[in-house]
């Protein structure tokens, strides 16, 4: 925790900015930020490099529109298990099933609330009853269908 703490206030405003410019498009050139920023193409290039070692950046990715390529069943299912060993065997097969887009391990009345992605209701009901809730770790579920996602950011530096 202490690291984590020491590396976030290692961040400066430049650092902050160039992380700002790349949450809003990855493919941001450094000369362009350079230019934006003030400084060389070198230095956004040795910020950047540093910011990847300590862990911060941790690589690039673009964001795919789900509705787009059909999926537009988003749920959430809390999960209840039947004893909290079985966490990490409930994981590894959660991790096996493609429609389960995320996964996390909480406090409250479920132990694991995971994402789930399919392209209709009908498939959804068959990842619940054919995958998801034939696990024998797992007491009981619960599912809540998203409506709507109107905000989807990541955490501002």
């Amino acid at each position: 925790m202490a690291i984590n703490h020491q590396i976030s206030s290692a961040i400066d405003q430049l650092d902050q900015q160039i992380l700002r410019a790349f949450t809003q498009d990855a493919r941001t050139p450094y000369a362009e930020m350079a230019k934006k920023f003030g400084v060389s193409v070198g230095t956004i290039h040795v910020r950047v490099e540093k910011m990847r070692q300590a862990g911060i950046i941790e690589g690039t990715k673009i964001r795919i529109n789900a509705r787009k390529l059909g999926y537009d069943v988003c749920c959430f299912i809390g999960i209840i298990l039947k004893s909290a060993k079985d966490y990490e065997r409930v994981i590894a097969k959660l991790q096996t099933f493609d429609e389960v887009v995320e996964a996390y391990y909480t406090t409250g009345n479920y132990s694991i609330f995971i994402k789930v992605m399919t392209k209709t209701i009908e498939e959804l009901h068959r990842v619940l009853a054919t995958k998801i809730q034939l696990i024998d770790e797992i007491q009981s579920t619960e599912t809540w269908i998203s409506m709507q996602n109107p905000i989807l950011r990541e955490i501002q530096p």
